[in-house]
């Protein structure tokens, strides 16, 4: 009997049209299953709709995996693929699996023995990372950074020691109403001639990618707002 298919979903990351960020094969593939694992039913569904599923959600199953789920097992989130049945793996925003707990669902289907398959969609970390003219070569994503003020600034400290010494873009995410937080973190922890990249609502209509000197931020004194960010150190 042939298995099914683990298919990692790419979602939008912001309000933009789903056609206009995702390609017609990952729609194809979307609209064709009917098996989900998403961290939210709402927002799943919606963007469901948004990408054209006509299907009624009374004859789909979904199942809820998110940061606050125990850890995963292959009877309760893959046993359809046994069925021959293709699962979706959605994330909330951007590609799943990467800043998102996902990894966890495709480790099992790796042991298990399921074909996984990445779906192409944006990705706000390569995004921000293409636009910034950094090193793509030799980067890090370190997701979140502590939020404990002192915690924050020895980490910022530490790893804009290691963009210098080692030539390596450092990326990391914050929770966008802590935006502002982290980017005065920022200018009082690192040198006036460390290079900040920030990619903000990126895909959206209020996209903007800007790369500049810690000591020429320090001067324009923008406003992040709450708007999902990416953060990019480097040293030339």
């Amino acid at each position: 009997m042939k298995h099914g298919v683990l298919y990692l979903i790419p979602s939008v990351l912001s309000e933009q049209a789903v056609e206009d960020v995702l390609p017609e094969g990952t729609l194809k593939v979307i609209r064709s299953l009917s098996c989900f694992i998403v961290e939210e039913l709402k927002t799943a569904r919606r963007f469901l709709r948004k990408a054209g599923y006509t299907r009624s959600f009374d004859e789909v199953s979904f199942q809820i995996f998110n940061e606050h789920s125990p850890l995963p097992s292959f009877e309760e989130y893959l046993r359809f693929t046994d069925e021959g049945l293709d699962v979706g793996l959605l994330s909330e925003a951007g590609s799943p699996c990467v800043a998102d707990p996902g990894s966890e669902i495709v480790r099992i289907a790796h042991e298990n023995g399921v074909t996984v398959k990445p779906l192409t969609g944006p990705s706000s970390i390569l995004l921000s990372l293409m636009a910034s003219g950094f090193n793509g070569q030799n980067f890090t994503f370190l997701g979140y950074l502590p939020v404990d003020k002192k915690l924050r600034i020895n980490k910022l400290k530490e790893i804009e020691r290691t963009a210098r010494e080692k030539k390596q873009t450092q990326i990391f995410i914050e929770t966008p109403y802590r935006n502002e937080q982290m980017f005065q973190a920022i200018l009082q922890s690192c040198q006036d001639n460390t290079m900040l990249g920030l990619g903000i609502g990126l895909t959206g209509s209020s996209e903007k990618v800007s790369v500049y000197s810690v000591g020429d931020w320090k001067k324009m004194k923008p406003s992040l707002g709450r708007i999902p960010a990416v953060f990019l150190l480097y040293r030339y």
